[in-house]
């Protein structure tokens, strides 16, 4: 009998999708494979894949730990996916320690690899605490929703995101998918949720997987703003090349959370951002993610 994650179901699209694709199947202990969301370009999206890799170390040590929260996880993409071809997630069980464990993946298709990441687990302890100040930011409700441009938008990429993108992304400076930013700054805001509820009782790790999915569609933002870059521009190349996130609190992904990025440096065609994530007033998430970010105008 084929046996799947237990991910919780909604009827409502396209959360429904995104749900699915994380709800690996598994092939035996320590192995497992996921089905893959339909992309405008082929190839597959790399926040799925991110994904799919919290889910799928979450897997190794949930039967022994259960009550261990993902805390870390650094990956790096080493070759575009085939959206047409299943995705083999296989996990090391590299340390369990009294408070951690740690887990290796390796993400791979037609015997290759495609991605490889290290994710750290944690028993839920009480320490130290403090928390960084949460930025001043219109109300998303004050601001243009994604899933209204997509819609509204004459152009079959953006038709595209309208039925599959899972997200609602609402940006402080205006949305760089069709011209560049008003102001070439590097630091910038973006108010971002689910647009369908995730379903009651979710567990947390499943907020956090999607937490990662939904990040890998903006956070080279801060880059390409700087440099006058936008996302239907025929004349640049994008790529995610590492990706890491540390989780300090629990995530609610029903609801608005605050992303603050910025860039710190870009060069060699690569360029590097840096997110604090907000939520109910508090720090909840950080990433740090560099990409290949070239351009013919400096070719």
């Amino acid at each position: 009998m084929t046996t799947y994650l237990p991910v919780p179901s909604t009827p409502e699209e396209p959360l429904s999708a995104i749900l699915n694709t994380l709800r690996l199947q598994v092939r035996e202990p320590g192995s497992y494979v996921g089905e893959n969301l339909s992309q405008f370009n082929g190839r597959v999206y790399g926040g799925q894949v991110f994904g799919q890799a919290v889910m799928a170390a979450w897997a190794s040590v949930a039967e022994h730990y259960p009550q261990r929260e993902i805390h870390s996880i650094t990956a790096a993409f080493m070759r575009p996916g085939d959206q047409h071809e299943p995705i083999t997630f296989d996990v090391e069980e590299v340390n369990d320690s009294r408070s951690f464990s740690t887990r290796r993946v390796h993400a791979s298709q037609f015997g290759k690899t495609i991605l490889s990441c290290r994710a750290s687990f944690q028993e839920i302890q009480p320490g130290i605490e403090h928390s960084s100040e949460v930025p001043v930011a219109p109300e998303p409700q004050e601001l243009e929703s994604s899933v209204d441009f997509f819609a509204g938008f004459s152009h079959p990429a953006s038709k595209h995101m309208h039925m599959t993108n899972a997200i609602d992304m609402r940006h402080v400076d205006g949305p760089i998918w069709v011209k560049p930013a008003r102001k070439r700054d590097s630091h910038t805001l973006i108010w971002f949720k689910t647009r369908n509820d995730v379903p009651q009782g979710a567990p947390q790790l499943l907020h956090r997987a999607l937490l990662a999915y939904a990040t890998d569609q903006f956070m080279l933002e801060p880059v390409m703003r700087r440099h006058g870059m936008f996302w239907l521009s025929s004349d640049i190349s994008l790529a995610t090349l590492d990706h890491a996130i540390w989780w300090h609190r629990n995530v609610d992904m029903s609801d608005w959370v605050l992303a603050e990025l910025d860039s710190p440096s870009a060069q060699g065609g690569r360029g590097l951002s840096v997110a604090k994530f907000f939520q109910h007033g508090v720090h909840i998430a950080t990433m740090a993610q560099e990409g290949m970010t070239r351009s013919r105008d400096v070719l």
